[in-house]
């Protein structure tokens, strides 16, 4: 159906139906919000949560059907388990079915095709005195593309006025609704706990962390931040996060786009953080009390607060491996340095949460006072004990030119294995008012050694060599080394 006769059947053509309400066979039990008594989410990292939706409902004797109303809309019905926690005995489920053909004007429209309507028109008086309203009858020949309706004496593509239906056929809803049919042991009251898996809700970890003005130390805020896409609300629900990589088996996912979260400048003071604990391979986060997950909705909840936690900063020269191997005439001037800073998520350190993954924003105030935004880092899920590291930017004030003073080769010293030597120095400059220290790690392959060197150095790998070269204040300090590089 066209826009323009969608636009028709919502504005210029009212829908109105007489009889059952949308959905509702004569002998379904309907359950709705007014029943709920609880309801509990669990969401997981990649757009799944489990719903947990216990409700109140007065049951016939017997096998009856029962109509689940405002499930998630992107519920996974095989995942689907409804139990009768008042009478377990003698209750079963025979067979149950996810209607999600929703109740539309023009998909009720669409119902109707082939079937007799009611066209209500105003006609105006001859005497051009007011109108009159027309009754027809119309056949709806067909929907695709736009309306085409057959009267007693013509047939016409547009809608001519409102439309009245005689009833909303069973198989439209003006919801998405679980239809169960079960056996009930007997006619009373009973409370039942439908759970099952749907996509739609997901949720991400956001990190607020204000540097001293030393840098020696910050304070941390964590944020989760949820969003429901999932086509219903969930109102006052326990809501618990489970952090980690969990298997599932890979079918073709519906994906939403996740809103980005709102900047966060100020780490404001925040409430309790939330329990965590371990589950399985996992980690669980329960919020302290319930919280409403409105349909199209973005939220955050308090995750964490710490203050305090001590932080190193580190300046980083990362070289590259390829100039190991020929004569390079050209390796760069004014290289950018790395800027990072790193904590470790230790009790002693003010923290020892396992962190969710999610994005690290870092503020520092400015001589007024201000925070201001000084960079922002991913960070994968960090256990505790285990140290967070973070990349905020490359820094303006620190850089360095690298330059190869002496290449040759050795000869070879078997059929396909040659060694080869080669010199660099390495000049950092430094236009700080305080002195800084930049390590510089050189990346080199097969079986190496260095021969000469002006700084110590550390061999953090089988493949990489650390310097750290102290730069004076509006100064500059060179580095120098030869490698032998035998492959």
């Amino acid at each position: 159906m066209s826009h323009r006769h969608r636009a028709i059947l919502a504005a210029g053509a009212p829908v109105i139906f007489a009889g059952m309400l949308a959905g509702q066979a004569p002998s379904e039990t309907i359950t709705g919000p007014k029943d709920q008594k609880s309801v509990s989410v669990t969401i997981y990292n990649d757009d799944l949560a489990l719903v947990k939706d216990q409700r109140e409902v007065k049951l016939g004797k017997g096998d009856l059907d029962l109509a689940f109303q405002e499930v998630s809309a992107q519920i996974r019905p095989e995942t689907a388990l409804l139990r009768n926690l008042t009478a377990p005995a003698g209750f079963w489920i025979n067979e149950q079915n996810f209607d999600f053909d929703l109740l539309s004007p023009a998909k009720l429209l669409e119902k109707y095709v082939g079937q007799r309507v009611l066209v209500l028109c105003q006609k105006p008086n001859p005497d051009g005195a007011g109108s009159k309203e027309l009754r027809e009858e119309a056949e709806v020949l067909a929907t695709n593309g736009g309306v085409v309706l057959k009267f007693a004496d013509r047939i016409e593509t547009t809608v001519p006025g409102r439309i009245i239906f005689p009833k909303v056929p069973e198989n439209l809803r003006a919801r998405p609704t679980l239809v169960l049919n079960l056996h009930s042991p007997a006619e009373r009251s009973q409370k039942l706990e439908l759970s099952y898996l749907t996509g739609g809700l997901s949720w991400r970890a956001d990190y607020v962390a204000n540097l001293a003005p030393d840098e020696k130390t910050l304070d941390l805020s964590g944020w989760v931040t949820l969003t429901n896409q999932s086509g219903v609300t969930y109102p006052n629900a326990t809501l618990q996060l489970v952090a980690g990589d969990v298997n599932r088996v890979q079918e073709r996912l519906r994906i939403f786009p996740m809103k980005a979260a709102p900047g966060i400048a100020e780490a404001a003071p925040a409430p309790p953080q939330m329990k965590e604990e371990g589950l399985f391979e996992y980690h669980l986060y329960t919020l302290d009390r319930p919280t409403t997950l409105k349909e199209n909705q973005t939220k955050q909840v308090a995750l964490l607060t710490t203050s305090g936690v001590p932080v190193r900063k580190e300046y980083l020269l990362h070289g590259e491996n390829y100039y190991y191997q020929r004569q390079c005439d050209d390796l760069g001037d004014k290289l950018k340095v790395g800027v990072f800073v790193e904590f470790d998520n230790k009790t002693e350190s003010r923290m020892g949460m396992p962190l969710p993954k999610g994005t690290v924003r870092v503020y520092k105030r400015d001589s007024e006072g201000r925070a201001q935004f000084v960079g922002e880092d991913a960070i994968d899920h960090t256990p505790k004990n285990e140290t967070v590291r973070l990349k905020l930017g490359d820094a303006f004030d620190v850089t360095a030119k690298r330059k190869q003073t002496d290449f040759k080769s050795l000869g070879r010293i078997a059929p396909w294995h040659y060694v080869y030597e080669s010199a660099f120095e390495v000049t950092f400059k430094n236009a700080k008012k305080e002195p800084v220290t930049v390590s510089a790690i050189e990346p080199i392959f097969g079986d190496w050694e260095i021969t000469q060197h002006s700084h110590a150095f550390t061999k953090d790998s089988a493949g990489s060599a650390r310097f750290k070269v102290e730069v004076p204040a509006e100064g500059a300090a060179k580095l120098s080394y030869r490698a032998r590089c035998r492959w």
